[in-house]
């Protein structure tokens, strides 16, 4: 069977899916993304056959049944969600430890009784990014200067779902061939230490996008601006992170088996 996973960006779209009307719903949105990886079935017109043998997880079940907007999760369905994003896996004792102490301020308690909101259910999608690259400390740090804990959401001059949707969207542009490896130009054969031009493309992106906010003070617009290129980075090293581990496990597993 076949798991039917979505990249980062289709996330962001679910979460806006599911939290404002207006938006496209959640059964499209996972239409969408079934039907890109599928092009070559839906082309032949075997799409039914394809979808028959995908494993649907009960979270998308649970999606796609639902009748109106949703103001949050539950940890346990956030962690089911986050479990569905391609290369990334979420575990129960790590979130808690999460929400009920190394991110407490920044992540707080449930905004619906015991739900989460969709802005809280992307924090916790960007921590499980940023710890790629970044140790804790260092994460609450730099979240902790956009997102000022001090401040609720309506005085914050953005959200976390659009700092989620903004570097998702900007990693999904640059990897048009869905490799998951960034796209990038401009190498000179025989030249060495070219790094500065992933560098520059991703910093010029993310300051492309800051500079498009409104009513936000140049020192914030700095902060954002960096913390979409730190995450956009981060994503990139958790594919390679995900390989790695793919190839420890596989190395563990088949020692000592006989042919």
């Amino acid at each position: 069977m076949e798991i039917f996973t979505i990249t980062r960006y289709q996330m962001s779209e679910l979460l806006s899916g599911i939290a404002y009307t207006g938006s496209k719903s959640p059964l499209v949105i996972l239409q969408q993304a079934w039907a890109k990886t599928h092009a070559a079935e839906k082309t032949s017109g075997k799409m039914l056959g394809a979808f028959v043998e995908t494993s649907l997880p009960p979270i998308f079940e649970k999606l796609i049944k639902m009748t109106a907007r949703s103001t949050g999760f539950s940890l346990n369905e956030i962690i089911a969600l986050g479990n569905q994003i391609e290369y990334s896996h979420y575990s129960i004792t790590s979130v808690q430890n999460w929400v009920k102490r190394d991110f407490k301020d920044l992540i707080s308690v449930p905004d619906h009784g015991k739900k989460y909101s969709i802005d809280q259910a992307a924090l916790i999608f960007m921590i499980d990014d940023l710890k790629a690259t970044l140790d804790f400390d260092s994460i609450r740090k730099l979240l902790t200067i956009v997102f000022d804990p001090s401040e609720t959401s309506s005085m914050r001059p953005i959200s976390p779902l659009q700092i989620y949707a903004a570097y998702t969207s900007i990693f999904e542009q640059l990897d048009k061939n869905n490799d998951q490896v960034l796209d990038l130009s401009g190498h000179e054969s025989g030249k060495r230490n070219q790094d500065h031009i992933l560098e520059n493309l991703i910093k010029q992106k993310a300051d492309e996008y800051a500079a498009g906010l409104g009513e936000v003070s140049e020192k914030e617009r700095e902060a954002i601006s960096n913390l979409v290129f730190i995450a956009m980075l981060s994503v990139q090293t958790s594919y390679f992170q995900s390989m790695a581990k793919r190839f420890f496990n596989a190395t563990l597993f088949l020692q000592h088996i006989t042919t």
